[in-house]
């Protein structure tokens, strides 16, 4: 080991690059104490079970969020760091979580359903016996034909979903020449503002793709609870094999009423519920769904502790890690994101476990709010550092040095976007050199999205979000009841921690910040891709 990381280290001293650039101050006897604690004394697995297992789902105000939110403030604390808190960021909304669910076929036979309900729908007030309507719904003028018929019905809407045999592995990895088609990525273009802004109006005027049909869908629900129709239920092509794709029923604000009872299956039972129904044939069921709000605190809370710095000129500035804390509910989040929230809390361990002592204060940062649009982060960068829709800045906003973020499941790094900053490049490619040899040497001027450092890097922030393998999260973990410890990769949770501590030990110690994009314009409060 020691042997593979010395000659990486020395070939990239060596490059072409390295030697164009500015040479990195890299304390060579650190990264290899590093990479000893972090791939032979690991934690990880430890930190996930308490994070999933033990916390059960994580559903932001949940009492399964709040539970592995106290553990992880509660272990910050005991390893040392100071001012370890549940932060709040601003009003979220009601928590939400099962406390019955039980879905079964009654007639023409008997067979037990795997089901969910979304996240904020009510449940059924006891067990109920239902016959299936099915519901052909094009446009609102199709709603006529059901008016007076859905009362102590199950619905089903006329979704044929195809079904196709898959010749691919759940699992991949990235191959070589993959990960050289990221590192030869062009710069991406300058954002077009104006398009955003008109796909923004188009879908908040509800008139975007598929938008008659989003609003027939939502009269049909008022129709349905006005009529005292028990639920309905859904399904998606994306997840198959037992395996179901959950996200949420509807608005969550103080205000919302619960919405109407909307249940997810495994497509192979839709399709064949559906089938026997428009078949001519009676489907009966038995519903029991019993679920429950909090709603007394409506304040959304992240995760914040410090490791403060040393150095009296450098100690107010800050190098931040993070990860997204909240989860969906048919699982319990193993890989989106207690995987990411377990090696940020890792690369904690690891640095505080081996005494250092951080010119920069080192701050975590776990986050809510973040299935439902980056909100925990966005809010924390709100009131710390500036408001992207004025772009007026607050003391703290020179003070952040960089900010690393995981949330693309188990899968171990590979290398790092640069979400268009250039003048990183080098910085990290001289940052991934004691850890070439375990497979992190990619650099690639690309940009991705959907997750938190999106919420730094609005306000001109550098933030970065690592490359990690596929593996199987889009194929089977994505917001699904698969999203289970079980299919977390303890091997590529203790690299992804080892090298986001090395990341951080090098960025606390260096002598300047990391440079900085120049600063977006003002923009209004957009999506999850800002």
């Amino acid at each position: 080991m020691r042997k593979l990381f010395t000659q990486s280290f020395a070939m990239l001293l060596l490059c072409p690059l390295a030697a164009m650039a500015q040479t990195e101050k890299i304390d060579a006897g650190m990264m290899q104490r590093i990479r000893d604690e972090g791939l032979q004394h690991s934690h990880v697995m430890d930190i996930a079970f308490h994070l999933t297992d033990a916390s059960g789902p994580r559903l932001t105000n949940s009492p399964g969020f709040f539970r592995a939110a106290n553990y992880a403030k509660e272990t910050l604390a005991s390893w040392g760091l100071s001012d370890a808190k549940l932060d709040p960021w601003g009003e979220f909304g009601k928590g939400w979580e099962i406390e019955k669910s039980y879905v079964a076929i009654t007639a023409p036979y008997y067979k037990t359903l795997t089901a969910y309900p979304k996240a904020w729908c009510k449940g059924t007030g006891g067990l109920q016996k239902a016959e299936v309507i099915v519901v052909a719904l094009k446009d609102s003028t199709s709603l006529d034909a059901y008016r007076g018929h859905l009362k102590d019905k199950i619905i089903v809407m006329d979704n044929s979903y195809v079904y196709k045999q898959s010749f691919k592995a759940d699992a991949s990895r990235y191959t070589d020449e993959e990960l050289a088609k990221m590192a030869d990525a062009l710069p991406p273009g300058p954002p077009d503002t104006a398009a955003a802004r008109r796909r923004r109006e188009q879908f908040q005027r509800g008139g975007g793709a598929g938008g008659g049909a989003q609003r027939a869908a939502a009269l049909l629900k008022e129709m349905a609870t006005a009529e005292g129709a028990f639920g309905m239920l859904s399904s998606t092509i994306r997840m198959h094999d037992g395996t179901l794709y959950v996200q949420g029923g509807g608005g969550y604000k103080g205000t919302d009423p619960e919405n109407f009872l909307d249940i997810v299956v495994g497509v192979e039972d839709y399709n064949t519920i559906l089938r026997l129904a428009k078949g001519g044939t009676t489907v009966k069921m038995d519903v029991d769904v019993k679920t429950k709000f909090y709603n007394k605190d409506l304040q959304g809370y992240n995760v914040i502790a410090d490791f403060p710095g040393t150095d009296p000129a450098l100690k107010d500035e800050v190098v931040m890690i993070g990860a997204h804390l909240d989860s969906w509910h048919s699982g319990t989040g193993a890989t989106d994101n207690a995987a990411g929230c377990t090696v940020m809390m890792e690369a904690i361990r690891i640095l505080k476990t081996l005494g250092i002592q951080p010119r920069r204060t080192i701050r975590i940062g776990l986050w809510s709010g973040e299935e439902e649009g980056i909100l925990g982060s966005r809010g924390y960068v709100k009131k710390t550092f500036a408001d992207p829709a004025n772009m007026q800045l607050l003391p703290e906003h020179s003070k952040l040095a960089g900010y690393f973020n995981i949330d693309n499941g188990t899968g171990k790094v590979r290398g790092i976007y640069l979400q268009g900053n250039e003048a990183c490049r080098s910085i990290f490619t001289q940052w991934l050199a004691p850890f070439n040899d375990l497979g992190a040497k990619t650099v690639t001027i690309s940009t991705t999205g959907g997750t938190d450092h999106l919420s730094f890097d609005a306000v001109g922030l550098p933030g970065f979000q690592f490359i990690q393998e596929p593996m199987e999260y889009d194929t089977r973990t994505h917001h699904s009841n698969m999203d289970v410890y079980d299919h977390l990769s303890e091997d590529d949770l203790k690299q992804i921690a080892t090298i986001v501590a090395g990341f951080v030990y090098d960025a606390a110690q260096r002598d300047t910040k990391l440079p900085r994009k120049p600063l977006p314009e003002p923009r209004p409060a957009g999506g999850r891709g800002f």
